[in-house]
């Protein structure tokens, strides 16, 4: 949903990634160290209720995960581990995020981390639903809440409340928690509709028979061989 703003960040980070591309470092580097600094900073800071700084911290670290793409492009080095090492430390850094807010909740509100929990769950289970619908051939790009927006609408949410900001965290929450059920509902909804013409258009492929509905005639067999003459 916030694609767009992508063209807006790569133009920014330009210079950041033309200097580390004059470098040994790779792009599976700055996505690996990228998730374990964010995922260290949201285990060790949210847990003790050190929302804003945890939040701060998790938001820069988040921003790698541009860098590495565009300088998987230019060093030319982009390909399918690359793409599948990307999506396995986002599912991971999402869990570090809202792992650490649940821990703290679980001390001060339980409710919210219930919501919380289901925010881990169902963002989990957003991301599953897309890639195993691809693996199957199925489209589900459709979701009015996919991971930026999960990121967004959660660290901006905890790191206002960090600054005292009152009820900005239960309605972040809430809120990410309804987008997050309805986008899973969206994305299911698409590979049911999608896996249903597919199946139609297969039934249709076949020949269809004759208008009579009769099989078509078959070649009369070939008459039996002579006989041949008994020996004298």
């Amino acid at each position: 949903m916030l694609n767009f703003l992508r063209p807006f960040f790569a133009r920014l980070f330009s210079p950041i990634v033309q200097g580390l591309a004059r470098t040994p470092v790779t792009p599976n580097m700055i996505t690996v160290a990228g998730t374990v600094c964010m995922s260290a900073a949201a285990l060790s800071l949210f847990p003790i209720g050190e929302l804003f700084p945890g939040a701060f911290t998790a938001t820069i670290f988040t921003f790698t995960d541009m860098l590495d793409g565009q300088l998987a492009r230019i060093k030319g080095s982009s390909g399918k581990y690359g793409a599948f090492l990307d999506s396995t430390m986002d599912r991971l850094g999402d869990a570090a995020i809202f792992g650490g807010i649940t821990i703290w909740f679980m001390r001060s509100d339980h409710l919210l981390g219930v919501v919380s929990l289901f925010c881990l769950a169902g963002g989990m289970s957003v991301s599953y639903v897309k890639a195993r619908a691809e693996g199957l051939g199925l489209n589900a790009d459709v979701g009015v809440i996919e991971r930026p927006e999960r990121l967004i609408i959660g660290l901006t949410s905890i790191g206002l409340s960090g600054l005292g900001i009152p009820y900005v965290l239960p309605i972040g929450m809430w809120g990410l928690a309804a987008g997050t059920a309805f986008t899973l509902y969206q994305r299911m909804r698409a590979v049911y509709v999608d896996a249903k013409s597919q199946a139609a258009a297969a039934a249709q492929s076949p020949a269809a028979p004759s208008a009579t509905g009769q099989p078509p005639a078959q070649p009369p067999a070939s008459p039996p061989a002579a006989a041949q003459s008994e020996e004298a």
